[in-house]
């Protein structure tokens, strides 16, 4: 090691157990180191710490380093294998690592042995374009056309590949890759990975079928399996989400074709104690947390999830077995999805509906076992027994398990012993209930969990064994372990690591020795390392640990771990303050040997075992036999079978007697047994994983972890191997090429520098002849076929020369250019020492400037703020005092509006209640005095009937009038020439009152929508007028207290006296009220109210001024018709306009008949007519009670409220019996609205007489039968009824046969009747 030589440099207790470092000086006594990374500080190492090999010094924990590959060489792949590396040792292997790993090559060769770096992330290493690159590469491979220089990189698929085609080679030889790693390495995705490849490989592309229709192809149900056994076998722990907690191996069965047929799964060691409890931050199987997340309403129902009684936590945190750890989610997916791929797996498995249910019940029922409770009583005996908390959770567990309740109540709090054909009842304390319990559930679960694998294998297993031509097996065991307590879980695993490290160093010899035989190399000197020694120790008989283990086991209730510590000591330490046995395997202190403790040394190092961890517990896993009892009678078929299944594996039939329990060490010998001597005949491949940090962090390597898993992992093992030959291994080219340089001196015609022309293999042959440093013992140094294989101290002695060439150039090559860099340097910094100076020049008169700029700027900014503090203060105070001085004012005028409200209220009642006093009495004495009058008249109209000469009298006014219409008639006929004029006029007042009636509508929707406006408010007000009504109740109990009382009457009287004789009366003082909020002002509602009004007025003034333009245009028509024919049309629109502007509203015209069409029976008119029809008119002109029955009949609605609601019924029951004749009642009413001036004077009065009488008849005659219920009126009523007028002839039968002096009394009685 000459100075300059790059080196690693061994620390102890440091995060980097190797640190790169460089030799600064070499001594006889002492190594100068100076670091290269960490620490910047100088290490020596003295003579204590070398030793001699080879005539070379060995400094202990120094190794010489690799020279760093250039960019060239590393896209060649030079670094792919390791074990092309000059130096071959731990730090080499662990810095070729950390590089390839931090460029994001996870994976590399060293040797047969295939490392995976688990990334931490997803990478794009997996596609379908490298798995078919792959494929290519293989495929050539086997048919011997690959090129040498265009290989792919180190894969996983390579390995799969490999071993595919070396089973599908001539030999047709089976194939077991064997996978491992400590948890969290990766090693249950670098198993589907080669699953996926191997099924790829071994898959019909036309006997696949989809999950939709067809059963799956045997491809898919492999892959399908994975979920299953992950479901029921991994659990998240500290170092992994998704650690197998379980071994398994996957043999996978080809054809002779290489098409899959099929697979079989066998599982190894299922860690059950994980079902009772496990550490804070960890989890139990997935399954639980599958179900209890991933349920719906209807299986939380089934399965007695109820949120109500959690108490508020989660159903996974409620729960004991999957509670403990605090049920933290996983990073990769979610309990919810990971059900969904469960339950999909189980179908394409195809797994009924009801078997999955009923798997899942069971899961859900161990849920429930775990919550089961123990309290503690006394015992007849006076000792502690344990009683069940709460019975419901132990139904609940029974139903879900499909086991009898009393049996399982049994078997959580008793124990029964069987002594001599005797059965011992025992009962348990709440601890060993608590025990018994979680032993229950360990039972349970392992028996499901082997049920499953027996069920996976069922549907994934090839029908005939003749198919199978050759296998393909994937190992995915646990790594090596070794944890601050071991127990007997860790001693299983690290044996099985021990057996597979020796099948291991097995097959490194066998490749050596192949090598060395292909090489022509003498090797029969080489010893290889066994540890057959550290398997006997565990597994021999009658003095392994196992074995004694087991022996223990049989002493039963005599047997502890206390025990069978004391034994292996007296075994394996049998002298006196002996702590290392004789084949140095075992070993243990004496305060070691008083705690229970006693150390193995394995391949991997020396771990530590805890006797009294459970050592015996664990490896009986017995079924008690109250549990026996339990599953054998009364349960359900499923635990029956499952049951079944945990038999099968723990006992072993015997031919001499019944069979006998195997304990947990013999059944996991025979298994690892088998599966060594099944992996001797197969052609293994190696994958070993490692775990880069225990954060699970991408890009982040902690080198002393990574060197405990290679050493752990036997990779470091597999180094050892092969440094006990011939470790440095170099091409001749390379060979030659590196140290052609140590022999100057040697001219070239003796050995020729470049190799153009040469043999490499003579030019080997030529420099080993060559005199020191190239002499060297054929032991140390032998030259092969392809390569030169060295020993290790000759190789350090060639790399120091090397190095010592390699200084004494480089430092003459340094010297000249140091001081070409120096003058250069110096040229250059004078100029910059100016330019420095300007420019700092510059920057400090600038600084300056901008400080002053700063100092201006700041007094304007706080002057500015200061502004601004003071102005938001001020507008704040200002904004506060309006804002009260509003709240007062606005509650001082609201509180003056309501108590003027409430007055006003008051005042109003009181007036209207005088006002309606004196209204009444008007009322009473008008109808008084008007009755009187009638009746005067009633009997002078009695008494002119009764005188004739009268009634010759009226006949002679008769004749005159008709003269008068005849005279008029011709006069009529002179005054043709101004009827041009007038229809003229006629049609301005008519376009006038169109437009009147235009602007009426407008009005009128212009009201209505005020009206609907007023409305609201008034609806508004009186939600307002609600929300005071508490407020108000004082003041409306005084009310009714005043209402009440007696003085309230006297009052009222007083006040009607007072303003009859026109006094005004003070207003009684009114409570004062408040009124608390305000919506809608009584201002604002008056406001609109006033606008109703003006909206009224203006429409009534509208009117007036239509009807003004009507009246005109019926005085022009009159004149027209004076001078003309009479239009029967024209009198009847005057009077349907004069009923209008009595009753206030538009009269339709429609049903009115036209004069032509009773012109025919207008010529029968009987004498005693005109008398009836003055008496009529005379009736209309003094009583009011008749317009109120005309308007009745020119309606076709019910009668209106004014009339009074007794009234009103009747009339109206008179209008719909009457509706018959309907168009002779209404000529009725234009004949009684005619002014008798125009009535006179009609051309066509005779026909409206004629039929006023018929009219008459029929209504008078109506009212008596409706009113009165008269025969004779009723006799009449039915013949008047039978005659059909609308005929011409028959009108006169009627006249002619019509007695009116008959008719007449009747209807005077009725017009009396009306009166009243």
């Amino acid at each position: 090691m000459e100075p300059g030589t790059q080196v690693w440099c061994h620390q102890t207790g440091g995060d980097d157990p190797w640190i790169l470092s460089e030799v600064v000086s070499r001594t006889p006594a002492a190594l100068s180191l100076k670091f290269l990374s960490g620490d910047d500080a100088e290490s020596s190492l003295n003579e204590d710490g070398t030793k001699m090999e080879m005539g070379e010094k060995k400094y202990e924990g120094v190794e010489l380093a690799n020279p760093p590959l250039s960019e060239a060489e590393l896209r060649e792949g030079m670094d792919n294998d390791m074990i092309s590396l000059p130096h071959l040792h731990e730090p080499a292997i662990l810095h070729a690592v950390s590089e390839r790993y931090f460029r994001g090559e996870i994976y590399t060769w060293t040797g047969p042995v295939l490392i995976a770096v688990n990334p931490f992330q997803r990478l794009p290493l997996y596609t379908k374009e490298i798995l078919e690159s792959y494929r290519h590469e293989g495929l050539l491979r086997s048919q011997n056309l690959l090129d040498a220089n265009k290989l792919l990189g180190p894969h996983v698929y390579s390995v799969a590949d490999r071993s595919y085609r070396q089973m599908m080679s001539e030999q047709r030889k089976s194939q077991s890759i064997l996978i491992s790693g400590e948890s969290g390495a990766g090693k249950t995705e670098t198993t589907k990975i080669v699953m996926l490849y191997l099924t790829t490989l071994g898959s019909n592309d036309g006997g696949s079928a989809t999950e939709g229709g067809e059963k799956l192809s045997i491809m898919e149900r492999v892959l399908q399996s994975n979920p299953i056994l992950e479901a029921f076998g991994n659990a998240k722990t500290l170092r992994n989400d998704n650690s197998s907690r379980f071994g398994k191996f996957i043999e996978l069965g080809f054809n002779r074709a290489g098409i899959l047929q099929g697979a079989k799964v066998q599982t190894y060691l299922l860690e059950k104690v994980r079902l009772g409890f496990h550490a804070s931050g960890e989890r139990n199987y997935h399954i639980f947390y599958q179900l209890l997340r991933g349920a719906n309403e209807e299986q939380h129902h089934k399965y007695c999830f109820h949120d109500g009684i959690t108490g508020g936590l989660e159903l996974a945190n409620f729960f004991h077995y999957t509670g403990q750890g605090g049920a933290p989610q996983l990073r990769e997916f979610t309990d919810e999805d990971g059900l969904k791929y469960t339950l999909k797996s189980m179908r394409s498995m195809g797994w009924s509906e009801e078997k999955i249910d009923n798997v899942l019940s069971i899961i859900a029922g161990i849920l429930h076992l775990g919550q089961v409770k123990f309290e503690s009583k006394m015992s007849e005996g006076g000792q502690e027994i344990a009683q069940l908390a709460e019975e419901k959770t132990v139904a609940d567990a029974a139903k879900l398990l499909g086991v009898d309740l009393q049996k399982l109540i049994t078997a959580l709090t008793v124990r029964i012993m069987v002594t001599r054909g005797e059965e011992i009842r025992i009962d348990l304390t709440p601890d060993k209930a608590a025990d018994a319990r979680d032993a229950l559930s360990k039972t349970i679960y392992g028996a499901m969990f082997l049920w499953v694998v027996k069920e996976v294998n069922n549907s994934i297993k090839w029908e005939n064994d003749k198919d199978i031509r050759s296998s393909a097996g994937v190992l995915d065991i646990f790594g090596f372990e070794s944890f601050a307590v071991n127990s007997f879980e860790q001693l299983c695993i690290n044996f099985t690591n021990e057996a597979l490290q020796q099948q291991f160093n097995k097959f490194i010899f066998k490749l050596e020795q192949e090598e060395y035989e292909r090489e022509s190399i003498n090797w029969a000197f080489i010893s290889f390392p066994d540890n057959q020694d550290c398997l006997d120790t565990i597994q021999a008989r009658p003095k392994g640990i196992l074995p004694m283990l087991d022996d223990e086991c049989k002493l039963g209730q005599r047997g502890s771990d206390k025990n069978w510590a004391k034994r292996l000591n007296e075994t394996y330490l049998p002298e006196k303050n002996q702590t290392i046995s004789d084949n140095s395997r075992f070993s243990a202190t004496a305060i070691q040997k008083a705690k229970g403790i006693f150390c193995i040394r394995h391949f991997a190092g020396n771990v530590q075992y805890t006797a009294e961890t459970g050592f015996l517990e664990k490896n009986r896993d017995e079924i008690p036999l109250t549990a026996k009892s339990l599953f054998e009678e009364d349960s359900s078929d499923l635990i029956k079978e499952i049951y079944d299944v945990q038999l099968e594996q723990s006992e072993e039939g015997s031919d001499k007697g019944p069979s006998k329990s195997k304990t947990v060490s013999q059944q996991f010998k025979a298994q690892l047994q088998s599966l060594i001597e099944m992996i001797e005949t197969t052609d293994p491949h190696y994958i070993r994983c490692l775990k880069p940090n225990d954060a699970a962090k991408p890009k982040l390597l902690t080198r002393k972890r990574l060197t405990e898993q290679l050493r752990y992992g036997g990779v470091l093992e597999a180094v050892r191997v092969a440094r006990m030959g011939y470790p440095v291994r170099l091409d001749h080219a390379g060979f030659f090429k590196r140290y052609r340089m140590l022999l100057p001196s040697v001219p070239e015609e003796k050995l020729t520098w470049s190799m153009e022309d040469e043999e490499p293999q003579k030019l080997c042959v030529k420099f080993l002849r060559q005199p020191e440093p190239m002499d060297f013992p054929k032991t140390d140094v032998q030259l092969g076929k392809t390569k030169v294989f060295m020993r290790k101290g000759p190789h350090d002695l060639l790399e120091s020369h090397r190095v010592f060439h390699q200084n004494a150039s480089s430092t003459l090559i340094q010297s000249w250019m140091k001081g070409m860099q120096q003058r250069r340097r110096y040229l250059i910094m004078g100029d910059a020492a100016l330019t420095v100076e300007r420019w700092y020049r510059g920057c400090m008169g600038r600084a300056r400037w901008w400080r002053l700029r700063e100092a201006q700027a700041s007094r304007l900014l706080t002057n500015n703020f200061r502004m601004q503090v003071v102005r938001i203060k001020y507008n704040r105070a200002r904004t506060g005092t309006i804002s009260l001085q509003a709240q007062f004012r606005g509650r001082a005028t609201r509180r003056m509006r309501a108590l003027t409200k409430i007055q006003a209220y008051r005042r109003m009642y009181l007036c209207k209640t005088a006002y309606c006093n004196m209204k009444s009495a008007t009322i009473a004495l008008q109808c008084c005095v008007r009755r009187g009058i009638a009746k005067k008249e009633f009997n002078e109209i009695k008494r002119a009937q009764k005188d004739m000469g009268k009634l010759k009298e009226h006949n002679e006014k008769l004749k005159m009038e008709m003269a008068s219409l005849k005279a008029m008639l011709q006069a009529q006929a002179a005054t043709d020439a101004g009827k041009a004029e007038s229809e003229k006029a006629i049609k301005e007042k008519e376009k006038e009152v169109k437009q009147l009636e235009s602007r009426v509508s407008q009005l009128e929707r212009e009201l209505a929508n005020e009206k609907e406006l007023v409305q609201k408010l008034e609806k508004d007000l009186d939600e307002q007028k609600e929300n005071n009504r508490r407020t108000m109740q004082d003041l409306q109990y005084q009310k009714e207290l005043v209402a009440r009382s007696p003085q309230v009457s006297e009052n009222a009287r007083k006040h009607a006296r007072a303003q009859s004789a026109g006094q005004s009366i003070p207003a009684e003082p009114v409570a004062e009220a408040v009124v608390v909020g305000h919506t809608i002002t009584p201002e604002a509602l008056a406001m609109h109210r006033a606008e109703v009004a003006r909206l009224e007025a203006q429409l009534e003034e509208e009117r007036k001024m239509r009807h003004a333009a009507s009246r005109e245009i019926n005085v022009l028509r009159s004149a027209l018709e004076g001078k003309g024919e009479y239009d029967g049309t024209a009198s009847t629109k005057f009077i349907s306009d004069t009923l209008s502007e009595v009753s206030g509203s538009e009269i339709d015209r429609s049903d009115v008949p036209v004069p032509s069409d009773v012109e025919p029976a207008m010529r029968y008119v009987h004498p005693v007519s005109c008398c009836l029809i003055r008496c009529l008119r005379s009736f209309w002109f003094t009583k009011r009670k008749w317009t109120c029955l005309v308007l009745l009949l020119q309606c076709r609605k019910k009668p209106q409220p004014a009339l009074g609601d007794e009234v009103s019924r009747r009339w109206s029951y008179v209008y719909d019996l009457l509706s018959i004749n309907f168009k002779l009642i209404r000529m009725v009413n234009i004949c009684m609205l005619t002014p008798s001036y125009l009535a006179l004077q009609c051309l066509h009065f005779r026909r409206l007489v004629f039929l006023f009488i018929l009219g008459a008849m029929v209504f008078f005659v109506g009212v008596v039968v409706v009113l009165r219920r008269h025969r004779a009126a009723q006799k009449a009523m039915e013949s008047l009824l039978a005659l059909d007028v609308s005929h011409a002839p028959l009108v006169p039968i009627f006249v002619d046969s019509l007695d009116l002096t008959r008719f007449l009394p009747l209807l005077l009685e009725v017009i009396s009747f009306i009166s009243l």
